[in-house]
C-alpha cells in the first residue's frame, strides 16, 4: 500500500508561492487602510491616535474605532472564513463549482433567523436586556449547525459513504429550509419583512469588537486544522476508491471537513446573514494563481475571500450614502458572472 504522505507530497521547488501570498497580503492591507477612511463622517490623523492620547474621543474617532475598524476586521474575518470553507467544500465534493451552502448551513441559519424574526417575535420570554442582541445570531448559528449535521446523518442513512449522496441530500434540505423562509416572509408584518429581507441579503452593520475577537480566535484554530487535512483532500481528488486504497479514512475526513465548514459558515451566517458567492469565488481565483494543491490553496483562498468581502462591503456602505445597501447584493453581482464563466469553461473542457 502506498503511504498517503508520499502520494500527495509535492517536490520542494513547488512549495508555497511567496509572490502570490505577498500580493494578496498587500491587497488586504491596502483595502483595510482605504475602507476605514471612507464614509459620511471624515476622519483625520488625530482620530487614529485618540484612544491612546485623549480620554474623551471625538465623533470622528468614535466612528473610526467603534464602527469602521471592527466592521472592516469583521468583513476580513468573515470573508476569510467563507473562502476557507469554500475551499474545503470544493475539495470534499471534488468540484470547483461547489459552494459551502450545499451543506445546508446557510439555509439552516436563514431558516432559524426567519422563525425568530417572525413567528417567535411576539413571544414573551424572560431574556435579560444584555443578552437580547445575541438571540438572533445564536439562533442562526444553532439553525445552521443543526441542518448541517442533520444533513450528514441523513445522507449517511440514505447513501452510506457517498459524497455525491451528501450533495444531493443537501440540495433537498436546502429547498425545504428555504421554503420555510418563504412561508415566514409571507406571514411577516411590513417591519418584520424589512428586517428579514435585509438579513437574508447580508449585512456587516452589526460588527463590534466582541464578534471580531471570537471570529479571529476561530480562524486562528481553523486554518491550521484545515492545513492538517490538506494531504487527505489532495488524495481525495483522485477519487474515493483510490483514496481509500492509499490508506485514507474517507469517512473520517468527511466528518472533519463538514465540522470545519459548519463552524466557519455558521459563524458568518449568524452575524452577517446570507452572503453568497465568496465561498465560490475565492477558491476559484486562488486556484488560478497557485494550482490545485490544498496546502497552497487553503491560505490563499482565505486571504482572497477576506479581500473580496472587504471590497464588496466598502462599496455597499458608501455607494448610496447615507443609506446602506446589503452587501450580499454586491457579492452576487460579482459572483454570478464568474459562476457563469466557470460553467462555460467547464463545458469547453468537457468536465460538466
Amino acid at each position: 500500500m502506498t503511504p498517503l504522505h508520499t502520494l500527495v507530497r509535492l517536490p520542494r521547488d513547488q512549495g508555497w508561492p511567496l509572490g502570490a501570498g505577498t500580493a494578496v497580503l498587500a491587497l488586504v492591507l491596502v483595502l483595510l487602510a482605504g475602507t476605514v477612511q471612507l464614509g459620511a463622517v471624515p476622519v483625520n490623523a488625530a482620530d487614529w491616535v485618540a484612544p491612546w492620547r485623549v480620554e474623551t474621543m471625538s465623533g470622528g474617532a468614535q466612528v473610526l474605532w467603534q464602527l469602521r475598524v471592527p466592521r472592516a476586521l469583521l468583513a476580513l474575518g468573515v470573508g476569510a472564513g467563507l473562502g476557507l470553507a469554500g475551499t474545503l467544500a470544493q475539495g470534499l465534493f471534488r468540484n470547483p463549482m461547489a459552494d459551502p451552502g450545499l451543506l445546508g448551513i446557510t439555509s439552516g441559519g436563514a431558516c432559524a433567523a426567519a422563525l425568530v424574526l417572525t413567528l417567535f417575535a411576539g413571544a414573551h420570554t424572560p431574556v435579560p436586556e444584555v443578552w437580547r442582541p445575541w438571540v438572533l445570531p445564536a439562533a442562526a448559528l444553532a439553525g445552521g449547525l443543526t441542518v448541517c449535521f442533520g444533513l450528514d446523518r441523513l445522507a449517511r442513512w440514505l447513501t452510506p459513504g457517498s459524497v455525491a449522496g451528501l450533495l444531493l441530500t443537501g440540495l433537498a434540505l436546502n429547498a425545504l429550509t428555504m421554503a420555510v423562509v418563504g412561508l415566514c416572509s409571507f406571514l411577516a408584518t411590513d417591519e418584520q419583512l424589512r428586517s428579514l429581507n435585509f438579513w437574508t441579503l447580508g449585512s456587516l452593520a452589526g460588527g463590534h469588537w466582541g464578534v471580531v475577537v471570537v471570529l479571529g480566535a476561530v480562524l486562528v484554530l481553523a486554518l491550521p486544522a484545515s492545513l492538517h487535512l490538506s494531504n487527505g483532500l489532495n488524495a481525495l481528488a483522485l477519487g474515493e476508491a483510490a483514496a481509500g486504497h492509499v490508506g485514507l479514512d474517507v469517512a473520517r475526513l468527511r466528518a472533519q471537513v463538514i465540522a470545519l465548514v459548519a463552524l466557519l459558515c455558521g459563524l458568518s451566517v449568524a452575524w452577517c446573514g446570507v452572503i453568497g458567492f465568496i465561498g465560490l469565488m475565492a477558491p476559484h481565483l486562488a486556484r488560478l494563481l497557485v494550482g490545485a494543491d490544498q496546502r497552497r490553496l487553503l491560505p490563499l483562498a482565505a486571504g482572497l475571500g477576506g479581500a473580496l468581502l472587504l471590497a464588496a462591503d466598502t462599496v455597499a456602505r458608501t455607494i448610496a450614502l447615507p443609506a446602506e445597501i446589503p452587501v450580499g447584493i454586491f457579492t452576487a453581482l460579482l459572483g454570478a458572472p464568474l459562476f457563469l464563466a466557470m460553467l462555460r469553461g467547464a463545458a469547453r473542457s468537457g468536465t460538466t
